[in-house]
């Protein structure tokens, strides 16, 4: 049972600052890769970025230089630090998780709402 407890959506101004949190169990959090899906009303869902176990990240080309994903191992938490935000990062985030051989994002959190408006 991977349960992903999501926190720290909010409703924001453009260009402010917003800081997502996804805690889940130390067992399974040291061998996954973890992601942040964002999802706004009518369109797809996207992954705007993603980190491995050992830290490295990958990020939506739409966020780079704007959202920095971090992993506290001590907490067994992924952190989506979001900057500059701009009314089109409105959305449900959902914190993902993926687990070996396939790291396919099979985990899921309960979604939290970011909404950039002034």
């Amino acid at each position: 049972q991977v349960q992903l407890v999501e926190s720290g959506g909010g409703l924001v101004q453009p260009g402010g600052s917003l800081r997502l949190s996804c805690a889940t169990s130390r067992s399974i959090f040291s061998i996954a890769v973890m992601g942040w899906y964002r999802q706004a009303p009518g369109k797809q869902r996207e992954l705007v970025a993603s980190i491995t176990k050992g830290g490295n990240t990958n990020y939506a080309d739409s966020v780079k230089g704007r959202f920095t994903i971090s992993r506290d191992s001590a907490q067994s938490t992924v952190y989506l630090q979001m900057n500059s935000l701009k009314p089109e990062d409105t959305a449900v985030y959902y914190c993902a998780l993926g687990r070996p051989p396939s790291y396919t994002y099979n985990y899921w959190g309960q979604g939290t709402q970011v909404t950039v408006s002034s």
